[in-house]
């Protein structure tokens, strides 16, 4: 009888298949992912796809993001109840009040939101290139920057710039990773260089020496050793098994999305046996989000 996983193999094939994965998924979802990326990587990679499934195994906003970059494409999420706390921090409603306050301002808006968030503001952001965009903006505008209180903190601090933060946060990098984790292991590791990313609090980012989104903590990582890992454990276990020979250590072991671990083989083989769990978005919403990521796309 086939494993899982040649199951899964078989029907990426029969079906005409790709499947998407987050750098936060288990390993074991990794390996039969055609690709593997943070957000900004797997939008890209949604927006070139020319095959007639895709599987997203990840959580919900990104498959939102999916199927509004590839409206063509049949758009599937691993698991349904796959969400994303962060996003549901705030809501359409929320964030039209919130513009009403500040009025002529710009609203960006992270990744992780809804599609519903993304079709009210004007342009989306990516901890990869969130500094990048902000700089983009005409210097004289308020910035109004949704959900994440720390990246839209760290993005001000970058650019200089008179950003207005939602008060949303990532359980993850807020609360699961802290300052006394960094006081350890710089204590216990002294000569390694510490990698956080920017969705932890600023007294944890103004510790580091080097903040950067996932990938950015990849590509360093291939060039370099004896590293501090402070993001998701998922990017630890992936950078740990690729260079098996480097000094990798995870600043808090804690750190653990609930939600990104709720993916197994057996979920992947299921959705793609079933078509399980299709992302419907209504047209007028789905038109105007998609402006705003085209936007950050074209920046980026």
């Amino acid at each position: 009888m086939d494993s899982i996983k040649e199951r899964i193999l078989r029907l990426k094939k029969e079906k005409n298949a790709i499947i998407l994965a987050h750098n936060y998924q288990i390993l074991p979802v990794q390996e039969v992912a055609d690709f593997i990326g943070d957000s900004l990587q797997l939008a890209r990679e949604a927006a070139k796809i020319e095959s007639e499934l895709i599987v997203f195994c990840g959580v919900k906003f990104m498959a939102e993001t999916a199927k509004l970059l590839n409206p063509q494409t049949k758009v599937l999420l691993s698991v349904a109840e796959a969400g994303c706390p962060m996003a549901d921090m705030i809501t359409g409603a929320q964030l039209r009040k919130f513009k009403s306050k500040h009025p002529n301002s710009v609203t960006v808006c992270y990744v992780n939101s809804s599609v519903e968030v993304k079709a009210e503001s004007d342009i989306c952001c990516t901890s990869g290139n969130a500094v990048k965009i902000i700089n983009s903006i005409p210097k004289e505008k308020t910035i109004l920057f949704v959900p994440d209180q720390n990246l839209g903190t760290y993005a001000a601090e970058q650019t200089g710039r008179n950003i207005i933060v939602w008060k949303g946060f990532c359980n993850v990098h807020h609360i699961n990773i802290t300052l006394a984790d960094v006081k350890r292991v710089k204590a216990e590791f002294p000569n390694y260089t510490l990698l956080v990313h920017p969705e932890c609090k600023p007294e944890v980012f103004r510790e580091a020496d080097i903040v950067a989104s996932t990938k950015g903590m990849a590509d360093y990582t291939k060039e370099h050793d004896n590293l501090i890992i402070g993001t998701e454990v998922g990017l630890f276990e992936q950078l740990r098994a690729k260079y098996p020979h480097k000094n990798l250590i995870p600043l808090s072991a804690n750190a653990i999305c609930k939600n990104m671990k709720k993916t197994t083989l057996a979920d992947v083989l299921t959705t793609l046996e079933t078509e399980r769990n299709e992302i419907i978005i209504e047209k007028d919403i789905a038109d105007r989000a998609v402006k705003s990521i085209v936007k950050m796309l074209d920046l980026s």
